[in-house]
């Protein structure tokens, strides 16, 4: 991961890590990048992403896997869909099943 740019651009760096099939969160993308109380950054970054097509801004939900930030994207349920064409079960706004489909950069990735 890059050293420089600005924080949007690091949460970027690393929400495109994140695997198909797999979920993270925006506090755990705050740790990863070492601003642990930053997660409402990381979900501004989040919403400023949806006009980057790159960007898996649907792989980011909050602690609890609850789908915080589907006001964000177009249409009523994308956020979903999107989740849902990835195999994930989405029940009442939540991934079922966070604990097995969290993906933690701060463990998963090696820290320069």
């Amino acid at each position: 991961m890059k050293k420089s740019g600005n924080f949007f651009d690091k949460v970027y760096e690393v929400a495109k890590l994140i695997p198909f099939g797999r979920v993270t969160s925006y506090g755990a993308i705050a740790k990863y990048l070492g601003a642990a109380k930053s997660a409402r950054m990381v979900g501004w970054a989040m919403n400023a992403s949806h006009n980057k097509n790159e960007i898996p801004a649907h792989r980011v939900v909050n602690r609890n896997g609850l789908l915080t930030g589907k006001i964000h994207f177009d249409g009523t349920n994308l956020m979903q869909q999107l989740l849902e064409s990835e195999g994930i079960i989405i029940n009442n706004n939540q991934v079922q099943n966070f604990k097995q489909l969290f993906w933690d950069p701060f463990k998963e990735l090696n820290i320069e």
